[in-house]
């Protein structure tokens, strides 16, 4: 009987992805690569917005902090909306607030409307950067064509963040400084005419109520670790940060103990109870901390070290990002050919480590062997990244793929905050004990602070400060990528031994062709 109904049953294979799903993973790509932009796009630009709008101190902080502070905030509350409502539908609202948020910025005449502006750029980049994962998961059913997907989806986040500062620069010496923030409509008008054509709705048939009291828990938890870390990396470990710190992960508890108990969650915690969701989550957090600990410390040698104007940093900085369109790519054609994945997760955390492992290496004039540490460090990563994407995302339900993508995203900005507060405060202790004991305090305090002092001092005082400040950012240097090179080992090691025997899910059923 059993037999007799096999063989009556047709076969069915997965539908595989057309040219136009392909086009409509360009056309998101857009969004994708402006949201990432607009972290460093500021980088150039503070200098002409400072002489146009005469900022306070603490105005000129939250301009350029606001935009990631509420990305950050609020990517859990819009990954489940986008579940609910439809992740097309919130795609479609992110840009059209996105680009009317630009277009605010590019002639804001005051502080208060460009933070404004930038608070508003935030929420519609929250609702960007899930739908558009969410998105390529339920586009890319076959397993194989999902993972090149997901790979320049990593790849192009990546180099979106190194391109800001350097597109940034490039504008602000042609143009004025709202030009940076025009370039996002032309990509968001694109997007809003395209995406109803070219991208399916989709979204879960039963998400349940919508929890209004975790939004804020949310908010409360993310935003005061976020801030901490931040500050803890800027200013040094106070009181004030610590606090901060503590009182998110007060909220952290309390949000967790709401999805927990409460009968619709805004984050499910069945999430992850999927084969591996959890490892990837922890694991991907662990190689944003790198990346965002290394970022810290090569963007200031190539400035304050090797003497480099910001412009000529950037612009050097873009070299390492050549090589990220080829990791992904190579990695994901290893797992196809029957690598395990928790070989090749490992093998890019081992790749990570031995860009830190290069930075140890560096003098105070070795631009090429920081650049080299770069690139392996960033190659590392996207690696790390395009695989534990795709292993998170296969391991949950498509219906939850906006919830598992916001809970990804959010741990990468919790990675990013953690890695230049904890690498950031080593380096900074080992310059303050290396740095001598007879410098003035501005100079015992950071290497830029030095570097100012030294301007007002006689040539050969100014001389001696300036080698004995790059020399000790450098041993700081040193010490924080031994750090940073130990957390990746480690990290190599969990990731062989969770992941080992995790194996992507079987691609879904639905749709389906039927052959007779």
């Amino acid at each position: 009987m059993t037999n007799s109904t096999h063989e009556q049953a047709p076969s069915r294979i997965p539908e595989r992805a057309g040219r136009k799903e392909w086009t409509a993973l360009a056309v998101l790509m857009l969004p994708l690569l402006l949201v990432s932009m607009d972290v460093s796009v500021l980088y150039f630009a503070v200098p002409a917005i400072s002489a146009d709008l005469d900022p306070s101190g603490t105005q000129q902080l939250w301009i350029f902090d606001i935009y990631a502070f509420v990305l950050a905030g609020l990517l859990m509350t819009m990954g489940s909306l986008g579940d609910r409502i439809g992740r097309r539908k919130l795609l479609l609202f992110g840009a059209a607030a996105f680009g009317a948020a630009s277009l605010t910025a590019a002639y804001a005449n005051s502080a208060e409307l460009l933070i404004a502006a930038r608070a508003v750029l935030g929420i519609g980049g929250a609702t960007l950067m899930p739908s558009t994962m969410a998105l390529v998961r339920t586009m890319f059913r076959d397993a194989g064509q999902r993972a090149k997907a997901i790979g320049i989806w990593s790849g192009v986040m990546v180099a979106g963040i190194a391109l800001g500062s350097v597109m940034s620069g490039i504008l602000v010496e042609h143009f004025w400084w709202g030009s940076i923030f025009l370039v996002n409509l032309p990509a968001m008008a694109l997007l809003l005419l395209l995406a109803p054509v070219l991208i399916p709705e989709s979204r879960d048939p039963n998400p349940g109520r919508f929890d209004l009291l975790s939004v804020p828990l949310s908010l409360a938890a993310v935003l005061p670790v976020v801030y901490g870390l931040k500050e803890i990396a800027a200013e040094g470990l106070q009181t004030a940060y610590v606090v901060s710190l503590a009182v998110g992960l007060g909220f952290a508890a309390l949000f967790v103990h709401r999805q927990r108990t409460t009968a619709s969650p805004l984050i499910s915690p069945a999430l992850f109870r999927g084969r591996g969701f959890a490892p990837a989550v922890l694991l991907n957090l662990i190689s944003s901390l790198a990346m965002m600990g290394s970022a810290y410390f090569t963007t200031q040698y190539l400035q304050s070290v090797l003497g480099k104007s910001a412009m000529e940093a950037a612009l050097w900085a873009l070299l390492p990002s050549v090589l990220i369109g080829f990791a992904a790519p190579v990695a994901t054609a290893l797992v196809q050919r029957g690598m395990n994945r928790a070989h090749v997760v490992a093998t890019g955390f081992v790749v990570s480590a031995s860009g830190y492992g290069l930075l140890t290496l560096t003098g105070t004039d070795a631009l090429w062997t920081v650049l080299a540490a770069a690139a392996l460090l960033a190659c590392g990563a996207v690696v790390i990244g395009s695989q534990l994407t795709d292993l998170a995302l296969s391991s949950v339900p498509t219906e939850k793929a906006g919830s598992a993508s916001s809970l990804l995203e959010t741990g990468q900005e919790f990675g990013g905050a953690l890695g230049m507060a904890l690498l950031g405060s080593i380096g900074n202790a080992v310059y303050r004990a290396d740095i001598p004991a007879g410098a003035p305090a501005e100079a015992q305090e950071t290497l830029g602070g030095a570097l100012a002092v030294a301007r007002e001092l006689p040539g050969e005082t100014a001389s001696g400060l300036i080698t004995a400040a790059r020399e000790a950012f450098t041993s700081g240097m040193h010490v924080a990528a031994l750090a940073g090179a130990a957390i990746l080992l480690a990290a190599a090691v969990l990731a062989a031994l969770t992941l080992r025997r995790v194996t992507a899910p079987e691609p879904e059923p639905e749709p389906e062709k039927v052959l007779v």
